[in-house]
């Protein structure tokens, strides 16, 4: 295991016009990098705070390819990997293929998983069925509402000549606490939907194409573009959203409803972001280097020069 404390950096978010006051910054914490223990192509990592841990999961290959390899570590909020391979599609009691985002509920892990949502508990890790999506080809993020309810998209991704390729499946899905799934969305203008979160009464989802955006009476409300495309993870917490880009490489950061600025970059593929409430801790999967960063913010506030008054500040 190898677990790495970086530089403390302080970032400072200055708005161009308006009023003089104090405004805050964010201070980037002793970044924990936790490589070299065995992550492969790690997608997703969220805080289950009941337990009190970190889970991370890794689709160990090609995000489309049913090859019953994938597996979900365990590691705890310090940094140690308590669990490489808690749960293990290499197991003969587990399917599990390529999975990506995850979200716990009551009892249960929801992953999603290229076509279906697969549902383990999670305490023990065991298997608990799937909840096949017809017509679906690349299911990705998953979040879980206070509710219960469960959302989750589908990006409309397929293999091509190329790559990676669009299907025309592009959804939003959910699945109500009675266990009832429907679709809250569903067309090519979601444009890759990929990150998905929940805040009170709203959805929000950013996408493959840069933008970030509400679903409202089955269509997009609100939407804005990002400076940078290929948008994957996004947290909302405190009526500001975060969001992992990997064009910019790096985390964008704004108010939910306003513009955002990129808060941390040379990260290389940052894909689907966690945050632990608790410590105020993103949690950054980078996807082609196999690592995990745990990331502590604390907001602070500018201190004015010696000798100047509060009033005076610029």
């Amino acid at each position: 295991m190898s677990i790495r404390r970086g530089l403390c950096l302080v970032l400072l978010l200055v708005p161009a016009c308006g009023p003089k006051r104090e405004e805050p910054s964010f201070e980037v914490r002793d970044p924990i990098v936790v490589s070299g223990v065995g992550f492969a192509t790690p997608e997703s990592v969220l805080h289950d705070a009941e337990q009190d841990v970190y889970f991370v999961s890794n689709i160990n290959g090609s995000p489309l390819a049913a090859d019953d390899n994938g597996f979900i570590s365990v590691v705890s909020a310090a940094g140690d990997t308590l669990a490489l391979k808690w749960i293990d599609g290499a197991s003969p009691s587990v399917v599990l293929n390529a999975p990506k985002g995850l979200a716990v509920a009551g009892p249960y892990l929801f992953v999603a998983d290229i076509t279906a949502l697969r549902r383990f508990d999670r305490r023990s890790g065991q298997a608990l069925g799937e909840i096949p999506v017809p017509g679906a080809t690349f299911l990705n993020d998953v979040v879980a509402a206070e509710d219960g309810t469960i959302y989750f998209t589908d990006s409309g991704l397929k293999a091509g000549a190329g790559g990676l390729e669009p299907s025309g499946t592009d959804a939003v899905y959910r699945i109500n606490p009675d266990g009832v799934m429907d679709t809250l969305a569903m067309g090519r203008d979601l444009g890759n939907p990929n990150g998905v979160a929940a805040s009170g009464d709203s959805v929000w989802v950013v996408s493959g194409s840069g933008e970030m955006y509400r679903i409202v009476n089955g269509k997009k409300a609100g939407t804005r573009k990002l400076p940078n495309g290929s948008l994957d993870g996004l947290v909302v917490f405190g009526g500001e959203a975060f969001m992992s880009s990997w064009d910019a490489k790096g985390i964008y950061r704004g108010k939910i409803d306003g513009p955002s600025r990129l808060m941390l970059g040379n990260l290389e593929a940052p894909a689907d972001i966690g945050h632990d409430l608790w410590r105020n801790r993103l949690l950054i999967p980078l996807f082609n280097a196999n690592e995990l960063r745990i990331v502590p913010l604390a907001e602070t506030r500018r201190t004015p020069p010696a000798g100047k008054p509060d009033s005076a500040k610029p």
